[in-house]
């Protein structure tokens, strides 16, 4: 099993029922409904407070010879597409469903808009990018219900499918004889982000007030496009929740992890390898190749070291080689709490502890388990479990993160830390609480479901967020009049997170400390 994930696979819900692409209409009618796009118009739903367009294609469908291409254009239309209606979400593996049965496609090259009231190409608002987690491997840009952003926070927010799995990431070199392998989902984000750029002020956003945002693999992407010569000039700021940017695979790893899989495949033949992998169906193609290890478990996902991501960006980070833009990031108290959960539920049980933790930390095994001996955890393996791996895993990534990021730009750190966040039902089957466990933080900022709505307490801490979020989007500085200041981190002193939690906002200067990121900088194999 996969295990991240994400929201994508325990928080489900959209704001939609469609189950195919919208067809377009026969004419254009005035009205806030309607929308000129370059392609041609689009004609979305308008709401109370809010307008929202779905399905809007950005790119041509990378079908046949187009498989493993970077996007292309999308065709134009006459005409009025009907915009809303989600369009098709990029193939996947859905055996965890999060959707509910809508259907995939490889005609998926999508996304989303929500403008707030009073958008308009003569008053622009600035926009919020989200780009939706789920592993590299599952989720839709349709889950992200940004009505809340719209109108609470008065920004232009865009959500964004891409290409998954073995169809965005495969990384053969056959299919690239010019070299730049792989990274097929990155090229599509780069291609949302031109159409924002090229497009978003007729639905009332500020092409030169973009902020990108992501959670879990979105994170991880941002991560991405901080450093890819390609994602240059596309924004000027970034959003990171929960992401593991280290856990990015080597261009060597990523052709070897291809080829065996190209063989596994049936497709065998040297001169013809890119044609056979182009003629399978698609069916065979939803087991994705898995290039890096994470926690327990192994991913896929964008390949450095290649043309559209030269550089690690953990490594160009700690060099200084970050663009000098305003940074907001942060991880949950509990991230990985979630895993370890379902691994309990899918397995009936977990493990011994020694065993959990070899089967993570390998010969560190023994150094983890005196650091996080069970009896601090009132003896709950799961609890010891999911402390080492979250701390290893999310917190000290991100706060060395956090921490190289503020010597080249302003950086606002966060914690989620709501231990009594809904939690999907199944989840509270499991002898110990997910607590704010990864993903969980996103009921707070967007209209998912899945899991008990929010308390009075919790609403409060979602109304929030979402102003901290939306104000840092509108000026690159989340400063809420009435709301605690957030300071910015700073590399030379004392570094203080906000710590999102109901009852009372706080700023902390221990997060290093709590989570032993001192201890996990010198564990070898830490990741």
């Amino acid at each position: 099993m996969v295990l991240l994930l994400t929201v994508a696979t325990v928080l489900a819900c959209t704001h939609n029922g469609s189950d195919s692409q919208p067809p377009a209409a026969a004419a254009a009618e005035p009205g806030p409904a309607v929308v000129q796009t370059a392609a041609g118009a689009v004609r979305g739903v308008v709401a109370p407070g809010y307008r929202v367009f779905d399905g809007i294609p950005y790119g041509a469908a990378p079908v046949g010879a187009q498989r493993w291409q970077p996007p292309q254009p999308a065709a134009p239309w006459q005409g009025v597409r009907d915009a809303t209606k989600p369009g098709l979400r990029c193939i996947q593996d859905t055996s965890n469903d999060p959707d509910y049965g809508r259907p995939t496609g490889e005609d998926c090259l999508n996304l989303n808009v929500w403008s707030p009231d009073g958008a308009s190409s003569a008053h622009q608002k600035p926009v919020m990018v989200w780009i939706h987690g789920g592993g590299f491997l599952n989720g839709s840009a349709d889950i992200y219900d940004a009505r809340w952003m719209a109108t609470q926070g008065d920004i232009v927010v865009v959500t964004i499918n891409y290409r998954l799995g073995t169809l965005g990431f495969l990384a053969h070199p056959a299919l690239a004889p010019d070299g730049n392998i792989g990274n097929y989902g990155l090229a599509d984000q780069q291609a949302a982000l031109r159409w924002v750029r090229d497009n978003i002020a007729e639905f009332g956003g500020d092409p030169s007030k973009v902020t990108i945002a992501g959670e879990s693999a979105g994170a991880m992407s941002v991560c991405d496009h901080l450093v890819a010569p390609g994602s240059e000039g596309l924004f000027r700021a970034a959003i990171l929740q929960s992401g593991p940017c280290q856990a990015q695979a080597d261009r060597a790893t990523a052709q070897r992890v291809s080829t065996d899989y190209a063989a596994t495949a049936g497709c065998t033949d040297p001169a013809a390898v890119a044609v056979c992998l182009r003629a399978l169906p698609t069916e065979t193609l939803q087991r994705a190749p898995l290039y890096v290890g994470f926690g327990p478990d192994k991913l896929t996902g964008p390949v450095t070291g290649t043309d559209r991501l030269p550089t690690d960006p953990m490594t160009a980070f700690a060099l200084g080689r970050a663009p000098k833009v305003p940074v907001l990031v942060g991880s949950n108290g509990d991230e990985f709490a979630m895993f370890t959960a379902i691994q309990f539920l899918k397995n009936r049980g977990l493990p011994p502890y020694p065993q959990l933790l070899s089967g993570t930390f390998g010969p560190d095994a023994p150094a983890v388990a005196a650091h996080y001996p069970l009896d601090v955890f009132g003896g709950n393996e799961g609890q010891a479990y999911s402390a080492a791996v979250t701390d290893s895993v999310f917190a000290c990534p991100t706060d060395k993160m956090a921490s190289s990021l503020a010597r080249t730009g302003p950086v606002y750190a966060y914690e989620f830390n709501d231990r009594t966040a809904p939690a999907p039902d199944p989840l509270r089957a499991a002898p110990f609480p997910v607590g704010a466990s990864h993903s969980l933080e996103l009921r707070y900022l967007f209209d998912v479901g899945g899991a008990p709505p929010l308390n009075p307490a919790q609403r409060e801490l979602s109304d929030q967020m979402v102003a901290y979020w939306s104000q840092f989007v509108r000026d690159g500085k989340p400063e809420v009049s009435g709301l605690p200041d957030w300071p910015q981190l700073s590399s030379d002193r004392v570094a203080k997170w906000m710590s999102l939690q109901t009852a009372q906002l706080t700023i902390t200067d221990n997060f290093g400390a709590r989570h032993n990121c001192a201890f996990w900088a010198g564990v070898k194999g830490a990741r």
